[in-house]
């Protein structure tokens, strides 16, 4: 989808701007690096407060999922069709934090206790503990999905629907909620459910 190309160039231009801007960062911050560091804080402390402080390494990364979703959630304020609304997309970041709870896993607790936590409490529970566990990325996934698609479907047939020069006013105030709201909401709550499902499965072992 090109317009997913298009959010990451925009973010990539965007962090080398930024980057350039604090070529020579103050010690007393003000003004525009005032703002990047607010935010940087910001992010470090929420990172903290969902996985623990112990797994604040993982600030940047989430930083990074969080502003690609909430740039591709607010894509369609211009115009286009958000990212988000293709399923390959959000499926693609839900297979990343999968990916990342499987191998931090097996990192913090050894192969051995991480397959045999499938056999937990009772080993007959095997096959639903599997299920279980492919559930997450398809639930993340189908979410932020959902509702930036369901936005999108409801904000066409009202499009459709609207006569003339209703098109320009109601159509705005809807925006502020579908693209706006909701598409702040899910940025946040994809990326809170994924700090819970790894930081889950790496609390286990420490």
């Amino acid at each position: 989808m090109i317009s997913t190309w298009i959010v990451m160039a925009v973010l990539i231009i965007l962090a080398l701007v930024i980057r350039y801007s604090l070529k020579n960062f103050e010690t007393i911050p003000k003004g525009f690096q005032n703002g990047i560091e607010a935010f940087v804080e910001i992010f470090d402390s929420f990172t903290s407060t969902t996985m623990g402080e112990h797994n604040k390494r993982f600030a940047s990364f989430y930083g990074s999922m969080f502003l690609f979703i909430l740039f591709s959630n607010l894509w369609g304020l211009l115009g286009f069709r958000p990212p988000t609304s293709d399923y390959a997309t959000t499926a693609v970041m839900a297979l990343t934090t999968f990916t990342m709870v499987q191998f931090y896993g097996i990192k913090t607790q050894g192969i051995k206790r991480y397959l045999k936590g499938f056999l937990e409490p009772m080993p007959f529970l095997l096959p639903l503990n599997i299920i279980g566990e492919l559930a997450n990325p398809i639930s993340l996934s189908f979410r932020l999905f959902g509702n930036i698609a369901g936005g999108l479907v409801i904000m066409g047939l009202i499009y459709a629907a609207l006569p003339g020069i209703f098109k320009i006013g109601i159509p705005a105030v809807l925006h502020i909620y579908f693209d706006i709201f909701a598409g702040v909401l899910q940025a946040f709550i994809f990326v809170m459910l994924s700090m819970i499902f790894v930081s889950g499965s790496i609390a286990t072992e420490e």
